[in-house]
């Protein structure tokens, strides 16, 4: 037997075939219940079954009514052997209407229309080459009905035509039948695998959109939020915030979708969101769809800034590193030629100009040391410092080499514990840091405050580093680029320290931060924490 479409994996027959099958025997049940009322119901001169076949019609639609009631209740949920049960009960049909016919008169009974619907209803729900079985066997049935029939009251030529014709209309309608449910579950998978293939494309599109790095929101013409992802929530500032209003999420977009909508540019100016502090910039994007819906996409200005900084600053790094390999040679030369010259002592004017040369020679050393130090960011081995056993040593080293009284710096520590550092980076971080600071201060006892204090952040612990200094502070307009790179405010800095610190900083998962100022500069590094871990 043929007739793939429409099963299941494993050759088993989908839930539409026991579905389609089941409400076959309904129908046969409910057409069996019409018969048997049919049959006990009538007198027998209004009966349309000729009274000496009054026994044959009630018994066979009883058992009929029987039969088909045990197919309908309680073996309605026994999913075997499809073709088997639709095979029996299709066979059972055939007999109960021939012998209905028999029963009538012959063909001009009219039972023969019933099993015309019966027919097609195996069509519509069987497989293959049996429906054309089940045609053949109603056709020998009526003719043998009619046979029996004519020995009985004797030869009719108008009886055997019409049972020829109904003959014909079994084969025409089981096909028919057949080819009508051959396309009905073909198109029913196509669906099904469309239908399969539209919800992967669903979540793959949404969690595609969830895991987005800017923020997308789907706004009607009427600017009422439709759909929007986590990561707009974030940039918005807002939490678990149910669809509704722009204005609800954000005034400055809804701002900028409303300037869009009246005619403005498709990209309008950034503006800054207050909930989260973020500079944002919205794109609309009106969709094919049939309200016309708009995408509308936030970008992250100061992450676009950022990545813009960085391809910018790797290509400078590594043009400044190899200058600064070529520097380093002749940049000694003279340094060794000026200290030779100062031994000569030719007279003021001369050690003036030559200790000018020898500066200038420190500092230009000082910027080749820092430039080559930012390209230890990328070799990191991070370990547990104790801050409590680390400072100590640090300061001490910090306060020979700088010539400095140790009562200018001051520490502070309220919580002892380990931060997960590399050590040398820690050390270059911290020097960076004590020297901008002690620059900026007033040189006097308590200047500089070093304070190491525990914090959290998203539920994880964490170790803050505070360095304060008494001096004027960080101006507002200065705050912006003050961690950028050749930026100083001192005629005698490089413009590298603090840059290369928290470029360090991040390469160790921490954070170095400008905070308010008390009423000198407030950093804070904050670190990942661990325990009352040893060094």
């Amino acid at each position: 037997m043929s007739g793939g479409i429409g099963l299941a994996a494993g050759g088993e027959f989908s839930e539409t075939h026991w579905n389609s099958f089941r409400y076959l025997n309904l129908y046969r049940f409910v057409l069996a219940g019409l018969l048997f009322v049919a049959s006990v119901g009538v007198a027998p001169e209004n009966s349309f079954f000729l009274a000496e076949f009054s026994r044959l019609h009630i018994s066979v639609s009883a058992l009929y009514l029987l039969l088909t009631g045990i197919a309908v209740m309680p073996l309605h949920r026994y999913r075997h052997h499809f073709n088997l049960q639709l095979s029996a009960y299709t066979l059972l049909d055939i007999g109960v209407f021939t012998a209905l016919m028999y029963a009538g008169g012959g063909s001009r009974s009219g039972f023969g229309a019933l099993l015309l619907v019966s027919l097609a209803g195996a069509g519509l729900v069987g497989q293959g080459r049996l429906v054309l079985f089940y045609a053949a066997v109603a056709t020998i049935a009526i003719l043998v009905t009619e046979v029996f029939w004519a020995l009985r009251s004797g030869f009719e030529h108008p009886a055997f035509m019409q049972a020829g014709l109904l003959s014909i209309g079994f084969f025409a309608t089981a096909i028919s039948a057949r080819l009508l449910a051959k396309r009905v579950l073909a198109n029913e998978e196509l669906a099904k695998q469309r239908g399969i293939a539209l919800a992967n494309q669903t979540l793959v599109s949404q969690r595609v959109i969830e895991e987005m790095q800017d923020g997308v929101l789907l706004v009607s013409q009427e600017a009422r939020v439709l759909q929007h992802n986590p990561r707009a929530e974030r940039m918005l500032g807002l939490r678990a915030v149910a669809d509704g209003p722009l204005a609800t999420y954000s005034t400055e977009l809804a701002e900028s979708f409303a300037a869009w909508q009246s005619g403005g540019a498709a990209e309008p100016e950034p503006f800054q969101i207050a909930a989260s502090g973020l500079t944002l910039r919205a794109r609309f994007v009106v969709t094919e769809s049939s309200d016309r819906a708009v995408l509308v996409f936030l970008e992250d200005m100061g992450r676009v800034q950022e990545r813009a900084q960085q391809l910018k600053l790797a290509a400078l790094g590594r043009l400044t590193a190899n200058i600064a390999h070529e520097i380093r040679n002749p940049l000694s030369a003279i340094s060794h030629a000026g200290e030779l010259l100062l031994e000569e002592r030719r007279g003021e004017t001369q050690e003036r100009l030559v200790r000018i040369v020898r500066d200038n020679t420190l500092r230009l050393d000082r910027i080749v040391r820092d430039v080559l130090e930012l390209g230890r960011r990328d070799r990191v081995h991070r370990e547990s410092v104790d801050m409590a056993v680390f400072l100590p040593v640090f300061l001490e080293e910090f306060c020979v080499k700088e010539k400095l009284d140790g009562s200018i710096v001051r520490t502070e520590i309220t919580d002892a514990g380990g931060i997960l550092f590399d050590r040398s980076h820690l050390h270059q971080v911290l020097w960076n840091m004590l020297g901008n600071a002690l620059r900026h201060s007033r040189r006097e006892a308590g200047s500089v405050i070093l304070r190491v204090s525990q914090g959290r952040r998203a539920n994880a612990a964490i170790l803050e580093i505070h360095v304060i200094d008494d001096g004027e502070g960080v101006a507002d307009d200065l705050r912006e680029h003050i961690f950028e790179p050749f930026f100083t405010t001192h005629s005698r800095g490089t413009g590298l320290g603090l840059y290369i610190a928290r470029e360090l900083c991040e390469a160790n998962r921490a954070r170095l931060e400008l905070l308010g100022n008390l009423p000198g500069a407030h950093f804070c590094i904050k670190g990942e924490m661990i325990g009352d871990s040893q060094s």
